[in-house]
């Protein structure tokens, strides 16, 4: 790909209607334009984004067992009215009639429509669990969109539904989610910190959000520093049981503000540890029991009795991730951005210097991309006329990892090789691939 043929429109200042830095940096590149108020068109570099950060949260998913499954944004409000919650949600839903007058909405979430179809397959006990997930567009009318795709108004969404037999069978259901999802942010290279949180209009007794520190965030957290500890553990994921795991997050304490007690806080935790900040939403799961099996007449046949499942549902913001990971990772002193290789646009940038009748540094890149594309490196060349000094500065907004620059200082088969805000190396091909690929790997 020659970044002349790309669609990548990058503006030369921040807009000014944007505040924070992934609403700044995701329009001056180019990665969304906004449609109307929160709503947005995904361009190429910030669909490629996604469309990465999608993949892992489904391979994360089937990891643990969920089959994948796609419902329609378009609901009947009659399953809305079986559960109770059609006129409860309020105005943020966004209900419409089709040309029968029959009133619709565009789904804000999912918990009626998915028991609808557990409902109406699922007869006996000997079936469960049932975990189930899709990856969809999700609307829901915010008051005052802002901030981008960090509050917008359609999003895209994983979510996930559980279905059980009894509490404890659904309790575990809820651990593989915890655990899931931790995976899922660490290979995001977020570090991601469980809280207790208020279940809000989806319902239940039990629920934790998934927050990354951020100073922009809307989410006031309370947490024990120690916890912390606990991400940074390469092996808690991978040698803790599911039982286990949450309780050794849950014994520090560690809330959201709807959930917040000042004298548990300062009674809990030591002074020394209190931490009182700011973090950013990027998942969150709940346990409601027969909420909305009850309601909804969604039962199995558990030794000759009717028995409602139990249930729990389970939200990854994808599009949002995008914006969360920026904020996470945008150097501001430096106008930096590096995107983690696992969901980075492009691997690496190929940067010649290209000069008037010269096309010796433009033949050696589409070599190289083709050496790099055979090893499943995905890259792209900068065959624009701009110097060297101008090309890198974009490619450092943009957030590509790694750079291979075709200069005057290229000697013969070595190159000039850096990562983002890293030291040049001269490298041959093979060892500048090597260094990719062993971050690819980690």
């Amino acid at each position: 790909m020659y970044f002349s043929k790309s669609f990548v429109p990058i503006l030369k200042n921040n807009p000014t209607e944007a505040k924070i830095k992934s609403h700044q940096l995701m329009l001056r590149v180019g990665m969304i334009k906004q449609s109307s108020a929160g709503i947005y068109s995904w361009l190429p570099l910030g669909f490629k984004v996604m469309k990465k950060i999608e993949q892992i949260v489904r391979e994360e998913q089937d990891r643990i067992g969920v089959q994948e499954i796609l419902m329609p944004t378009i609901q009947s409000s009659e399953i809305w009215k079986e559960s109770g919650r059609y006129d409860d949600y309020g105005e943020e839903m966004l209900r419409i009639k089709d040309r029968q007058d029959r009133e619709m909405l565009y789904g804000p979430t999912n918990e009626e429509l998915v028991t609808e179809i557990f409902r109406s397959s699922i007869k006996s006990y000997k079936s469960l669990p049932q975990l189930l997930y899709h990856i969809q567009w999700k609307f829901r009318d915010e008051l005052r969109p802002r901030f981008g795709i960090m509050r917008c108004r359609e999003f895209y969404m994983k979510d996930a539904y559980s279905f059980d037999i009894n509490d404890d069978e659904a309790l575990f259901s809820y651990n593989k989610f915890f655990l899931s999802y931790l995976r899922t942010f660490k290979r995001l290279n977020l570090s991601a910190i469980p809280m207790a949180a208020d279940t809000g209009p989806i319902g239940g007794n039990l629920s934790h959000e998934f927050i990354i520190l951020a100073d922009t965030g809307e989410s006031k957290i309370y947490t024990d520093k120690r916890i912390f500890n606990l991400n940074s553990s390469s092996t808690i994921l991978e040698k803790s049981s599911l039982n286990n795991l949450r309780q050794q997050y849950e014994k520090f304490y560690s809330v959201t503000d709807e959930k917040f007690d000042q004298k548990e806080f300062d009674k809990i935790v030591p002074e020394e540890f209190r931490v009182n900040t700011k973090g950013i939403e990027v998942g969150h799961i709940f346990y409601f029991g027969d909420k909305y099996s009850k309601p909804m007449n969604a039962a199995v046949d558990f030794n000759g009795k009717k028995e409602f499942v139990k249930m729990g549902s389970y939200g990854i913001g994808v599009s949002r991730l995008v914006g969360a990971i920026i904020e996470a990772k945008y150097n501001d002193k430096d106008e930096i951005m590096k995107w983690p290789i696992s969901v980075a646009p492009y691997h690496c940038s190929i940067i010649p210097m290209i000069k008037k009748n010269d096309t010796t540094n433009l033949e050696k890149s589409n070599k190289i991309f083709e050496y790099f594309k055979s090893k499943n490196i995905d890259a792209i060349i900068d065959d624009t006329e701009e110097n060297i000094s101008a090309k890198i500065r974009k490619f450092n907004l943009i957030g590509i990892p790694y750079q291979l620059i075709l200069g005057n200082k290229t000697e013969g088969d070595l190159f000039e090789f850096k990562e983002i805000n890293g030291e040049t190396q001269k490298l041959s091909i093979e060892d500048a691939v090597s260094q990719i690929l062993k971050a690819k790997s980690n």
